[in-house]
């Protein structure tokens, strides 16, 4: 039977955020899932319904994305993401949490996971975005890059075209040919995928995040935060991901990540947890199940 997962509000420095939880847990750890770049809760459906059955679940947008706020002025970026999920796993779940994140949402739980010592269970990144020491001038696979790659050439600093750039991005074709790229089998490249991604784009603030999302600083580099996370690591891949030359990535990665960090490698793109759930989940579990320390 699939858990339904509910609608959880909760408000981060003053500002709305859109969580939801599923399950009711057993005596493993509570699980956070966290998005990538322009996504939201909703990109994690063909997963929690699955985890929940088993574990505590919640999943949230972070600011800028999905359903949350998308306010001016807020400074986007790994510190701020890093800062909301370490207050929601402190209010919100109360206990040692495992968290999982893609792409962008990779390094928030990274960064988090670093942040939170011993009330963090575990980190697992999907295709994990941000950069290593070398890379920071410039951050060449950091976030903004992904982006600036998505669009096929650096942002123009026209405001007018940058709404140009913008008005054409959110269209229901662009996204679903973006999706196409980084997706190997399509099949759930669907219309309530389009719509999951488009429907924030119409929020008042989508465009001021979408201005500053390019310029996003690229933070702390990954080796560091590596040092820092107490938490067992385990590394999901999806290897034929154009964004971020996953072969060479997942090479890099095994140089750095603490000695005993677990790595599957996947044929799928750059979003496996929704690309090929069913694997997802399974590894997933697995795992969780033979997590070190447990």
């Amino acid at each position: 039977m699939a858990e339904t997962s509910v609608t959880m509000p909760w408000h981060f420095r003053d500002h709305a955020v859109h969580a939801v939880q599923a399950g009711a847990g057993g005596p493993g750890p509570a699980l956070l899932l966290v998005h990538g770049f322009g996504a939201s809760t909703d990109h994690w459906r063909h997963n929690i319904p699955v985890l929940a059955r088993s574990h505590e679940v919640h999943a949230l947008d972070l600011l800028g994305f999905g359903r949350s706020a998308k306010p001016a002025g807020l400074p986007y970026g790994g510190a701020l993401w890093r800062d909301q999920l370490c207050a929601y796993v402190a209010e919100r779940i109360g206990r040692p949490t495992v968290l999982v994140g893609n792409s962008l949402g990779g390094y928030a739980a990274l960064a988090a996971g670093a942040a939170l010592g011993s009330g963090c269970a575990g980190v697992v990144l999907l295709n994990a975005a941000g950069p290593f020491r070398e890379e920071q001038q410039p951050a060449t696979e950091s976030w903004g890059a992904i982006a600036r790659r998505t669009v096929g050439t650096a942002l123009l600093r026209s405001p007018v075209l940058q709404r140009l750039l913008f008005e054409n991005l959110r269209r229901p074709s662009t996204i679903r040919r973006t999706l196409e790229q980084v997706y190997v089998d399509r099949r759930n490249v669907d219309d309530a995928l389009v719509e999951a991604i488009r429907r924030p784009s119409l929020d008042p603030g989508a465009f001021g995040v979408f201005r500053t999302v390019f310029d996003i600083p690229s933070g702390e580099p990954l080796d560091g935060l590596f040092e820092q996370l107490q938490a067992p690591l385990f590394l999901l891949w999806g290897r034929r991901d154009p964004w971020i030359d996953a072969e060479n990535r997942m090479r890099r990665f095994r140089a750095k990540v603490p000695p005993g960090t677990h790595d599957v490698v996947l044929e799928a793109g750059h979003c496996p947890h929704d690309e090929v759930p069913d694997q997802v989940n399974r590894e997933l579990l697995d795992w969780l199940a033979a997590r070190p320390g447990d």
